[in-house]
């Protein structure tokens, strides 16, 4: 897909404060440190809209980025974060919470993992979260240009059966270096929000 225009709508902490157009959102998950923000600004090719940080949890709000004035992608704060005191992680959970079971706009949830480790209890936690909630979700599993071409595959299934992955669900590898998977993911997030 070519990006032609983005625009950083709002950061919303609550719901009266999210856009009212009715465009398809896709909420962006993962944990603090796993390149979210990398991810958004390949997928929209910008180098710095989303705020890349050497602190991990720097995103606090929901950002709402509206692209090509069609639909939105929704930058949602990182998990799994120690150093947030435990009530900030209290009130982030319940304006997630908020998010993903009340908005009729969002269409799909991009979990990004990191192809290279094994997905952590947080990253269960999550995917379980969404598919409770009924959720379409698509994994993102960045990080894939550090990892050999022959190893990917045993690295996929690691991911597959730590999340138990719904069949219906899709895992897509990706590289915010290199732009490798970008089309596909693309493809992946058309495909569900054109349904």
């Amino acid at each position: 897909m070519k990006v032609n225009s983005v625009e950083l709508v709002i950061s919303a902490v609550k719901r009266d404060q999210y856009p009212n157009d009715p465009m398809p959102e896709i909420a962006l998950a993962g944990r603090s440190n796993v390149g979210k923000s990398s991810f958004i600004n390949r997928m929209i090719q910008r180098k710095s809209m989303a705020r890349t940080s050497s602190k991990p949890g720097k995103t606090q709000t929901l950002n709402f980025y509206l692209i090509n004035e069609q639909l939105y992608f929704v930058d949602v704060p990182g998990y799994g974060y120690a150093r947030v005191s435990k009530k900030e992680r209290e009130a982030w959970g319940r304006m997630m919470e908020e998010y993903f079971t009340n908005r009729e706009e969002l269409k799909l949830a991009v979990l990004i993992v990191d192809l290279r480790h094994k997905p952590t209890q947080d990253d269960v936690l999550m995917y379980n979260f969404l598919k409770h909630y009924e959720k379409p979700v698509l994994v993102i599993a960045t990080k894939m240009d550090k990892v050999p071409k022959t190893k990917r595959p045993q690295h996929l299934k690691v991911i597959k059966n730590q999340l138990n992955i719904d069949p219906e669900d899709q895992i897509v590898l990706f590289s915010s270096e290199t732009g490798e998977g970008k089309d596909d993911a693309w493809g992946a997030i058309r495909s569900i929000i054109n349904k």
